[in-house]
């Protein structure tokens, strides 16, 4: 107790004396004495004492209790109050001031000595108590997640500023309100109510409530919520409140959500990976077993060809068996190739230099002999200095072959074929653009489907040679393989097929515009 400073306020000298050479005995320390109220707080002021044994009655403006007042609200310095008058108006007036205790004069050496000492431990413990419940309001205040506490009623005595965003409740506004009120959560799978949780938690300590919580801020919003429950007990056990801590998992929800899509996609990618080999493998067999009776059936009707000897109608009907076997043949090998586009079972590297000057003219040579038998017309328009055309010349053939094939089986006797190439430079963008035309026109209704699988146009073959409906589709998936595209016409007689192949003529060229 060497270290306490004791201010002494009274204004007879004697008995001021006597306090001071007794608190000096006990080991305490007095600066000074002053007898009027002004004076206590100048001292105050300049050393502020650990404690004031302050006289009720005092000379001056102030008596003690009023002094006593200013010096509490403004240092926090524990006050004994020293009376002689014990009248219940001057005690009630006292009481105001939270002063720490009384000694009626004339008092005894030990009264005196008990209450210092009492004064000065319960005003310690207090001020360690405020500190350390301003440091938990700090801590709580600071943390991120929201916090709420309630008292064993279930009234609200705490919420941090997380918890007032999260909630839409101020602090301010949920003193005395239930918490079931400001906490109001329901849970995704059975819609039970906190207040069945609220209740267990002060009743029977039970830590925690259900997962998958939602609240239902103060305006209505569900926020799906991670939370716990945990009950406060005092020394002996009992449950006095509860602290909520909880927490916004919206986007945690969001991100386990994307994850389980993003595993049900690979799971997906994964099955299709193992449908398309099924598929692939079906398609081989199915080729296969496809082919075999064909190319017997064939090999059979040239043995009987060599045979000889077969009347007329047995000879007619050869021929039409051996045109079927052809078509079913072209049928098989349409459709595989099909597949293997649709399901890009192999990469397309554009990397032939194709010279269009050589290329074209022998492919218009190949139709020649049909188109003349027909008593068609075919015409090639392409210019003399086109460069070569960087594609894959397979595919180039194929898709020219089909529209060339359909241009003279729906063009009628006397009819007229073309074949057009025109080059196209935007910027350092080039781009080879072939246009196939012929004299016959589809309807605005038929135009659509054009190139659906198995779609024929009805009524639109005048020689009467049939086909499998796939020639137009396989063209479709060829021209974009070569990362072109294609596109079709029909009026006034005409019906024009348009493919544009970008960025296939070397940019090194010279070409006129």
């Amino acid at each position: 107790m060497n270290n306490v400073n004791v201010l002494v306020v009274e204004d007879e000298s004697l008995v001021a004396k006597d306090i001071q050479n007794r608190l000096i005995k006990f080991g305490y320390t007095v600066p000074t004495i002053v007898a009027s109220g002004e004076e206590a707080i100048n001292e105050v002021t300049k050393f502020c004492p650990d404690l004031v044994l302050m006289d009720i009655k005092l000379k001056g403006k102030m008596d003690g209790i009023e002094t006593a007042q200013q010096i509490y609200n403004t240092c926090n310095i524990p006050i004994i109050y020293l009376t002689a008058n014990a009248d219940d108006s001057t005690f009630e007036r006292a009481n105001k001031t939270n002063p720490f205790g009384y000694i009626l004069k004339p008092f005894k050496e030990k009264d005196l000595k008990t209450i210092i000492e009492i004064t000065l431990n319960k005003h310690r413990i207090g001020r360690e108590l405020k500190q350390s419940e301003q440091w938990l309001a700090t801590v709580l205040k600071s943390i991120g997640d929201a916090v709420i506490t309630y008292d064993h009623t279930g009234v609200v005595t705490f919420m941090n500023s997380v918890a007032e965003a999260l909630t839409g409740w101020r602090q301010q506004d949920t003193f005395g309100k239930n918490i079931t009120e400001v906490f109001n959560i329901t849970h995704e799978n059975d819609d039970t109510k906190t207040e069945n949780y609220i209740i267990q938690v002060l009743q029977k300590g039970v830590i925690g409530i259900p997962e998958e919580s939602i609240l239902i801020t103060r305006n209505g919003t569900e926020i799906p919520i991670n939370d716990i429950t945990t009950p406060i007990k005092d020394d002996t056990g009992n449950i006095i409140g509860a602290v909520l801590v909880f927490r916004d998992i919206s986007e945690f929800k969001y991100a386990r959500e994307a994850r389980q899509k993003q595993i049900e996609q690979e799971h997906l990618v994964v099955e299709l990976k193992r449908i398309n080999e099924l598929k692939d493998d079906f398609l081989s067999t199915v080729s296969h077993e496809l082919r075999t009776p064909i190319t017997n059936m064939r090999m059979a009707i040239q043995m009987l060809e060599l045979l000889g000897g077969l009347a007329e109608p047995s000879h007619r009907y050869l021929k039409i068996l051996q045109a079927e076997c052809v078509r079913e043949g072209e049928l098989i090998d349409n459709l595989l190739d099909l597949q293997r586009l649709e399901t890009a079972s192999y990469n397309l590297v554009l990397t032939d230099a194709v010279s269009l000057q050589d290329y074209l003219p022998s492919m218009i040579e190949s139709f020649r002999g049909r188109t003349q038998q027909r008593e068609q017309t075919i015409q090639l328009n392409l210019l003399p200095n086109v460069p070569p055309l960087v594609t894959d010349q397979a595919s180039l053939g194929r898709i020219l072959a089909e529209l060339l094939n359909n241009a003279c089986k729906y063009t009628p006797n006397a009819g007229e074929i073309v074949l057009s190439v025109r080059l196209e430079r935007l910027g350092k963008e080039s781009s080879t653009i072939f246009t196939i035309s012929n004299h016959a026109e589809i309807s605005a209704t038929e135009l659509p489907r054009i190139f659906e699988k198995f779609y024929r146009v009805p009524k639109a073959d005048p020689w009467k040679q049939g086909g499998t409906g796939l020639g137009l589709a396989l063209v479709q998936k060829l021209v974009a393989r070569l990362q072109g595209t294609i596109h079709v016409d029909s009026s006034n007689g005409w019906t024009t097929f348009t493919i544009k192949l970008f960025q296939s003529v070397s940019e090194t060229a010279e070409y006129p515009n």
